[in-house]
C-alpha cells in the first residue's frame, strides 16, 4: 500500500463520512489490498478477497462516491480486517 492508498484509507475511516472521495481511488485501494475485480453489467462491480465479496455500483456521471458508498467501503474493509 503506497501513500496515496493510505490517504484514501484515512479518508474512508474519517468521521464525519467524507462524501467527496473519487471512486477510482477506492477501487485502486481495494486492488492494492489484493482484491479481485469482477465486472458486472452496467456500472456494477464486485470486489472479492478470501471469499469475502462486496457489491458496488460505480458513480456516474460524477466521479465522487456518495456517503453510502463510503460507508459500504468501510464495512468491506473491516470485514477484510483492514483498519487504521
Amino acid at each position: 500500500m503506497n501513500k496515496k492508498h493510505k490517504n484514501t484509507l484515512i479518508a474512508i475511516f474519517s468521521n464525519p463520512v467524507n462524501g467527496n472521495i473519487e471512486w477510482n481511488k477506492i477501487e485502486s485501494l481495494f486492488v492494492s489490498l489484493g482484491c479481485r475485480v469482477i465486472e458486472g453489467s452496467g456500472s456494477s462491480v464486485i470486489f472479492e478477497k478470501d471469499g469475502i465479496r462486496s457489491y458496488f455500483h460505480r458513480p456516474h456521471p460524477d466521479k465522487a462516491a456518495l456517503r453510502y458508498r463510503i460507508k459500504d467501503a468501510r464495512v468491506f474493509l473491516e470485514l477484510l480486517g483492514v483498519t487504521l
